[in-house]
């Protein structure tokens, strides 16, 4: 190709055309058609008849759901409140019900209303659903959540442009400290949005915020190591990581049990999962399944902190090579117009780059 400078715009044009690839493969692949999946339920009875009852179900439905029967009421109950099935239905020769939960998944919740609703009507009695665990009452669809990880995400890795092409010149421990800076900044920010100015979180802000903060942390570190290697594609794997593959597997939208097997597995260890599901536990659920999380949300920290030491000691191993193979007698009389010119190009193309790399990340 003649023109560098057409040239210059093609090559920067791969990265947004990639994201469009990318985007709609993971979203209309995650969101599109959500269908149950071995959804979790249970009905409460112990006779024959509710055995019975349930097996006529699991059969009619096959794999998309998953049928248990329980004791009582109030075991159905805690099963709904630890999150380990979606809806339990109580039968009843008047009065059937349907115990659901949804601040755990209202999408969940309505999956589960479709499969037992005509079940009733069969019977010719109505059918009564009690939530469990309702979310409050600012975030009626128990969705703010999912939306506050998009935020926390965003000012996550569009910040890791500034920090790996910006602080280029900087030692790596600097820019390893300022990430963590920026992860407590963008934490502050989250737990703002979540409290004072959406009330989606009443109680426990604290929490919220130390979540989003070592979410945001993690990211960061992973972003800035990432930069050593990884330069200008650096945006474009921090979308893959933690939009493509993050927002679709966080069960913010559609819970597992809604979604094919990819993303169902994903969100067994995603930190997205580990942010959406940790928030849950600390606002309706009774902390019951905090500490998984959470060590979800830690395992990715010290993913981060091993990416950015590598980095490091490949940049002084680098740095070290650079200095052997310099001219021992490296003096501004020693060098060249050219050499000079060389190098002032040299510097301001990475510049150019640099703040390309920024506005490309800010931008998307």
């Amino acid at each position: 190709m003649r023109s560098p400078a057409l040239r210059h715009v093609l090559t920067h044009l791969i990265t947004p055309l990639l994201m469009c690839i990318g985007m709609g493969l993971a979203y209309m692949g995650a969101f599109v058609t959500p269908e149950p999946n071995h959804l979790p339920v249970a009905v409460v009875g112990t006779a024959p008849k509710a055995k019975v009852f349930a097996q006529t179900v699991k059969d009619a439905a096959g794999d998309k759901l998953d049928v248990r029967t329980v004791a009582t009421r109030a075991d159905a109950v805690h099963l709904l409140k630890s999150r380990d099935v979606t809806g339990a239905y109580v039968p009843g020769a008047k009065a059937p019900e349907l115990l659901v939960a949804t601040a755990a998944s209202d999408m969940g919740a309505t999956a589960v209303e479709k499969v037992f609703t005509p079940v009733a009507a069969e019977r010719g009695v109505p059918l009564k659903v009690t939530d469990v665990a309702a979310p409050v009452a600012d975030d009626p669809t128990g969705q703010g959540l999912f939306f506050l990880l998009v935020a926390v995400s965003i000012g996550s890795y569009a910040s890791v442009a500034a920090l790996g092409a910006a602080g280029a010149a900087l030692a790596m421990r600097v820019r390893a400290l300022l990430a963590l800076g920026v992860a407590a900044v963008v934490g502050g920010i989250g737990a703002l949005l979540a409290g004072p100015v959406f009330h989606l979180a009443h109680h426990d802000l604290a929490g919220v915020w130390g979540m989003a903060s070592l979410y945001s942390a993690g990211i960061l570190l992973i972003g800035v190591g990432l930069h050593t290697f990884l330069k200008r594609w650096t945006t474009l794997t921090m979308m893959v990581l933690f939009v493509m593959l993050n927002f679709t597997s966080s069960g913010g939208l559609f819970r597992p049990e809604l979604q094919n097997g990819f993303f169902g597995t994903l969100h067994a260890f995603w930190n997205g999962a580990g942010f959406v599901e940790g928030a849950r536990s600390l606002l309706y659920f009774g902390d019951d399944g905090l500490a998984r999380t959470v060590w979800t949300l830690v395992a990715w920290l010290l993913a981060g902190v091993l990416v950015t030491a590598v980095a490091a000691l490949y940049e002084r191993t680098r740095a070290a090579r650079q200095e052997a193979t310099a001219p021992e007698a490296d003096t501004a009389s020693a060098v060249s117009e050219a050499e000079r010119r060389a190098r002032r190009a040299a510097e301001e193309q990475a510049a150019r780059e640099a703040e390309e790399e920024a506005e490309e990340t800010v931008g998307v």
